[in-house]
């Protein structure tokens, strides 16, 4: 075999090596990339990865419908958000505020740090089967990387004025971000009223990571319809909430 021959056939197999791990690559990367529309939606989350299983598997995934509660005579939340919001963002799935350092909440003698907060549209949890135009969600760590999160609802009524303010800034496409400086800003968008419903449950996107501690505020705030349309219609373009998850033999306490 000549030099020209050898050099023909290995520039071939190296070229097919090349091809096939870009073609793995690729189809992993699809594989991962998950959706509320399309190929990729919610009940094939976990299907879609070995990091996403417990979408499928799990046994505590979050959203639930809250039609019943074990009275428990719970104190109400007391959030403790004076930091700013430093950014918004459009993530693909949800419009994103993320916050400064220093927004805590305390449950279980547990200090737990506020990272972010987003929506839904419609709602994800229901309460006594009633679904909601928009859910806010605010996610907390603690040092050791567990989740507490607040959820509030919002029900079609007067323009939402903390909202307004997010709104007016919100991207308008994939993986867009922009500087958001709010003052008080998490600590407006939540109830007067801070009675909850709590259970354990998931993150509501994957990998649906579950001993999540979920606080579902009781007292919904108001949005105007031209607000939920500007965030459903003119920026998600579709639902972006995951389906109802069963119950299982959870309880929910109030």
């Amino acid at each position: 075999m000549n030099k020209n021959l050898k050099l023909l056939l290995s520039t071939s197999v190296l070229l097919a090596i090349t091809s096939t791990c870009a073609l793995a690559n690729e189809t992993k990367a699809h594989a991962e990339h998950w959706g509320y529309t399309g190929h990729n939606t919610p009940e094939k989350w976990g299907m879609l990865s070995e990091k996403f299983k417990e979408c499928g598997t799990g046994l505590n995934q979050s959203p639930i419908n809250i039609t019943h509660s074990l009275q428990a005579h719970l104190p109400p939340l007391d959030p403790n958000y004076t930091k700013d919001s430093k950014n918004i963002v459009d993530n693909g799935h949800t419009i994103q505020v993320n916050m400064e350092p220093g927004n805590t909440l305390t449950v279980d003698g547990i200090t737990f740090e506020l990272k972010q907060f987003h929506f839904h549209s419609p709602s994800e949890n229901h309460i006594d089967g009633k679904s909601y135009p928009l859910e806010a969600h605010f996610v907390h760590l603690d040092k050791e990387g567990n989740i507490a999160v607040i959820a509030v609802m919002f029900e079609e009524g007067a323009e939402n004025e903390a909202l307004a303010k997010i709104w007016k800034d919100m991207p308008q496409k994939n993986g867009e971000s922009k500087i958001l400086k709010l003052a008080n800003i998490a600590k407006d968008l939540l109830p007067k009223d801070k009675h909850y419903y709590r259970f354990n449950g998931s993150l509501t996107t994957p990998p649906c990571t579950e001993g999540v501690r979920w606080f579902v505020l009781k007292q919904p705030l108001t949005v105007s319809k031209e607000q939920i349309k500007k965030f459903h219609d003119d920026t998600m373009h579709h639902n972006n909430n995951r389906p109802i998850q069963p119950l299982d033999a959870r309880m929910i306490v109030e």
